[in-house]
């Protein structure tokens, strides 16, 4: 009797089948099938959107991944996830793994290194686990902060819509469109001044420089005169003044006698008092002084 019949190999192949799917599955689901990785165990309160192929990474490189995750019965409901690790990777003391996901919502598990170099964790140990707060856990925290300012923004809301509404704002905006009109125009006027200064600068240093030149050349004449010879001629003048009035305050010459001497001044307001009193004399009795004979005059 053959062994090998037909029903048998058909029995082997379906084993056969049968194998290779569970390991075709694990290999999908990147779990180790030939390699024994070192297991240690997390510890979490929550382990949302983790399961078995869950990848795990350190400093952002994939050392292994979640076998499958046990809930604790105990009371304090812990769930602890087995994760199968590289051989080569070693965990210092202190150190925890954080669930967090992308912006796609895939989850992982990241170990936080602790910083003992020397202390490692045995294998089979447990660390403690915690979850990062994600994208839509930030903005679940963040809701009722929103909550708290939403009448505020309805308010804001509806004190914009009354502005918008107010005819001031739109004659305002009128305002504002004549006023641009205005600056253009000026910045017209400005560019035609700007222009016309470039026209007449030229002209203006021209006539700047022959003023210099007038100066340079008045400077010039300035220098060329003798102050020294200026100076000695009016200090000489003021000699000669200074002496002149040293004579009339002295009793020297007649000016002098005549300002310091009253006896003089005296005599001359005589003499011309008897002048005068001739004068009137002979205005009066003309014929006392002057005779006039045809045939020779006679002795009064």
């Amino acid at each position: 009797m053959k062994f090998f019949t037909k029903e048998v190999k058909i029995a082997l192949v379906a084993i056969l089948g049968i194998v290779v799917l569970f390991y075709g599955l694990q290999f999908l689901k990147g779990l180790s099938i030939f390699a024994n990785d070192d297991n240690y165990y997390v510890k979490f309160t929550d382990v949302s959107g983790v399961s078995a192929s869950t990848p795990v990474y350190a400093n952002g490189y994939k050392v292994g991944v979640v076998e499958h995750v046990v809930y604790d019965y105990s009371p304090k409901g812990n769930l602890v996830a087995v994760v199968g690790l590289d051989k080569q990777m070693r965990l210092p003391r202190g150190s925890r793994a954080e669930i967090s996901s992308d912006l796609l919502g895939n989850i992982k598990i990241n170990l936080i290194l602790g910083d003992d170099p020397i202390n490692m964790v045995a294998r089979g140990d447990t660390i403690p686990g915690s979850s990062e707060m994600g994208m839509m856990a930030k903005i679940g925290a963040m809701m009722p902060a929103i909550e708290v300012m939403l009448p505020k923004l309805d308010s804001i809301l509806n004190s914009l819509n009354k502005l918008l509404a107010d005819p001031a704002l739109s004659q305002t905006l009128h305002h504002v469109e004549g006023m641009t009109d205005n600056l253009n125009a000026t910045s017209k006027e400005l560019r035609t001044l700007s222009a016309s200064l470039n026209h007449e600068v030229p002209g203006m240093l021209q006539k700047t420089n022959g003023v210099l030149d007038n100066t340079q050349q008045l400077t010039g004449n300035l220098a060329a005169i003798d102050v020294a010879g200026m100076t000695a001629s009016i200090n000489q003048t003021l000699a000669n003044v200074n002496e002149m009035t040293r004579k009339l305050n002295s009793n020297e010459g007649t000016l002098g006698l005549l300002m310091r001497d009253p006896t003089l001044y005296q005599n001359l307001t005589a003499t011309m008092a008897d002048a005068d009193s001739l004068l009137i004399d002979l205005k009066e009795h003309p014929k006392r002084y002057v005779h006039f004979s045809i045939f020779g005059s006679k002795t009064k």
